[in-house]
């Protein structure tokens, strides 16, 4: 038996751990950040929690004696990409990095792109009124200065009682998102702005289609570089790799 190690916390990852489990040679971890109090429990053997950085990780692949890892983690988890990276190095252990499609700007988008969440709050006086905000609830507190906008703040868990919060309403919910419904959520709160990471992926793609459709601006925030290594754009070539390495 060869074990895997999958840094999830995406659909991907949930849908790889799926796959994976079901190649008779490979027994599957799926390693979780915690950041979320429910998180949809993947197939195979399930860990929640930080590994303490590059160190930590390093010291957790030997000491499970994993053979394989693949990072198919959030595009924005980019410190845990580099450690990832680093570590499997470190450990001179099969690697790959599992990264879905950034979205395109396609005809009629009224795209501004930026460079990280603190440049989209910088941005938004210039322009923008009522603000749809979907960056999670890691990253509200560039926004909570910005008085004179009203936010709807689109979050699977609350964020913490002591958490620096925009001012608005905040809206906890799971994707996917129906296109229906986030057109519906558009309108009703007179939204003149979004701001997004750039996830790409189907599960919340509606909400930029829906500002297309509305002539809607997206303040769209840029990923980070990715680490040197092998990558693949979706599940399928990530399986293929995996049984390559049987």
């Amino acid at each position: 038996m060869k074990l895997l190690l999958i840094l999830g916390g995406t659909s991907d990852a949930a849908e790889l751990a799926a796959k994976a489990s079901a190649i008779p040679e490979v027994e599957v971890i799926t390693s979780l950040a915690g950041r979320t109090s429910q998180p949809q429990a993947p197939r195979g053997m399930l860990r929640i929690g930080g590994f303490g950085g590059e160190a930590g990780l390093v010291e957790y692949l030997r000491n499970a004696k994993i053979d394989m890892l693949i990072d198919a983690t959030h595009p924005f988890a980019a410190q845990m990409s580099f450690h990832a990276a680093a570590a499997a190095t470190t450990c001179k252990i099969p690697h790959l990095m599992l990264i879905r499609p950034a979205w395109e700007r396609l005809a009629g988008d009224q795209w501004v792109e930026v460079d990280s969440v603190e440049a989209a709050a910088a941005v938004l006086p210039e322009f923008a009124k009522r603000v749809f905000l979907t960056i999670g609830r890691q990253q509200l507190a560039p926004f909570a200065s910005l008085e004179d906008i009203w936010f709807l703040m689109r979050l699977i868990d609350p964020p913490a009682p002591d958490a620096l919060v925009p001012p608005g309403m905040i809206l906890c919910d799971r994707g996917p998102f129906a296109l229906d419904n986030e057109r519906k959520l558009l309108i009703e709160h007179e939204i003149d702005t979004i701001v997004s990471k750039n996830s790409g992926g189907d599960a919340t793609y509606a909400k930029i289609i829906a500002a297309r459709e509305l002539g809607i601006r997206v303040v769209m925030v840029k990923r980070p570089a990715t680490p040197l290594g092998e990558k693949v754009s979706d599940v399928e070539s990530a399986v293929a790799w995996l049984v390559n390495q049987l």
